[in-house]
């Protein structure tokens, strides 16, 4: 999942500054790291003074935030396709576990400061993770909501089901093990998976949990 660029190239009016500012936070973030950036080299490399960044920003800290939570709502985006999508309910879970545990996957691998700050925010628990958290649980809850409605899912409670989908796949989706686990070869952590969704499934349908 590729963050939206932006459009830097077609001149400094090309698209509204708060924009423009997140995209070049973004791509300094990348390559220096949280601590090496600045607000005035970003102001300088978006032509427009410091101070003129903090209209939109409050600080450095609020600026890496918002290229932290622009990230997020890109993997909501992508959830949330898979959880409107007419697919029986079973096959769309399935797909949307892959897919969170994907994106985290990537993300590692392509931004590793943004990754970090992105486990920053889970350790302090900062507000644009736990929104984030909420809007998981509503997409996850939709899914689970269909599948008990078509009769694909017969949980005995849906609130400890969806704890139960949480729980088995709380490896793959939450950054802080996602990190731990970066050198396992991914075809192992693909099998490991693979093996907890046919868990969750089978539970979900059995009426297990």
């Amino acid at each position: 999942m590729k963050r939206p660029a932006g459009s830097l190239g077609k001149g400094p009016d090309s698209a509204p500054a708060d924009t423009r500012l997140l995209a070049i936070a973004a791509d300094q973030l990348k390559e220096f790291g949280p601590r090496h950036i600045t607000v005035v080299g970003i102001a300088d490399a978006a032509g427009m003074t410091h101070a003129n960044v903090y209209r939109y920003f409050t600080n450095k800290a609020a600026l890496i935030d918002a290229v932290a939570g622009q990230w997020l709502r890109g993997m909501e985006a992508t959830i949330a396709d898979i959880a409107d999508s007419p697919d029986p309910a079973d096959d769309k879970l399935e797909r949307l576990i892959q897919a969170w545990a994907r994106v985290h996957r990537d993300l590692l691998k392509e931004d590793r400061h943004l990754f970090d700050v992105y486990c920053t925010a889970t350790e302090t628990s900062r507000p644009l993770v736990r929104k984030h958290r909420a809007r998981m649980r509503q997409l996850i809850e939709r899914v689970l909501d269909e599948g008990i409605v078509t009769g694909k899912f017969d949980p005995r409670d849906r609130e400890k089901a969806h704890a139960f989908i949480s729980d088995a796949v709380y490896r793959f989706i939450n950054p802080l093990t996602v990190r731990l686990d970066a050198e396992v070869p991914q075809d192992i952590l693909d099998q490991r998976l693979a093996t907890m969704i046919r868990v969750v499934l089978r539970a979900l349908a059995n009426g297990s949990v």
